[in-house]
């Protein structure tokens, strides 16, 4: 069981799709935090009932950005938020490892692994990073500013807090070669890491 995260913008996708080229099996959990919230859910109905229909969007879905510009500027906002969708996010996980593969790789892709205190439940934690002004870059590509940008990077540990759960560290400011590289090597030791575990396994 492998945790994986980094700060928005490091490219923690990135790698999660790489791992996945490898062979790993990737639960995703901003994925699943989507399911959760769609139309005709629980999680969608608390959502609206928390914060109204102005983060209702006109197909009827949740309209993320109008959320996002509410939690990102309002701390207790964004623990309302966390508190509907976190424990669903979590049901819907466990369902889905529960059809895993003994043998399997499982790389669970979680942004706020470090924030939820989630990272005693894995065998090995991995963080993407990459600095400052790379995140900014990426993140601006995707069409937000940087006062946005900063926002959510603000509302999120640090990478020092980060690296001290991680058993691996991934640094993304290079170029996609270079990181698939980075991330060929990591495999091989991830699956040293899951022999061992099952050689000593009783």
């Amino acid at each position: 069981m492998v945790g994986l995260t980094g700060g928005v913008g490091a490219g923690k996708s990135a790698v999660s799709a790489l791992l996945a080229g490898h062979g790993a099996v990737v639960i995703d959990a901003d994925a699943i935090a989507r399911e959760v919230v769609e139309p005709g859910t629980a999680g969608f109905d608390a959502v609206v009932a928390r914060f109204g229909s102005a983060v209702v969007s006109s197909d009827g879905g949740l309209d993320r950005a109008a959320i996002a510009a509410i939690v990102f500027e309002d701390k207790a906002a964004r623990i309302d938020l966390n508190a509907i969708v976190h424990p669903l996010v979590g049901r819907r996980s466990a369902e889905l490892m529960a059809t895993v593969p003994a043998d399997a790789v499982v790389v669970y892709d979680v942004p706020l692994l470090v924030e939820g205190g989630l990272a005693a439940g894995f065998d090995c934690v991995v963080v993407v990073e990459a600095d400052e002004a790379t995140r900014l870059a990426r993140l601006a590509e995707r069409g937000l500013p940087e006062e946005q940008a900063r926002a959510r990077m603000a509302a999120q540990v640090g990478d020092e807090e980060r690296r001290a759960v991680a058993h691996e560290v991934i640094n993304n400011d290079g170029t996609r070669e270079a990181l698939a590289d980075e991330v060929r090597e990591l495999w091989q030791r991830l699956r040293a890491r899951r022999d061992r575990a099952a050689d000593t396994a009783p």
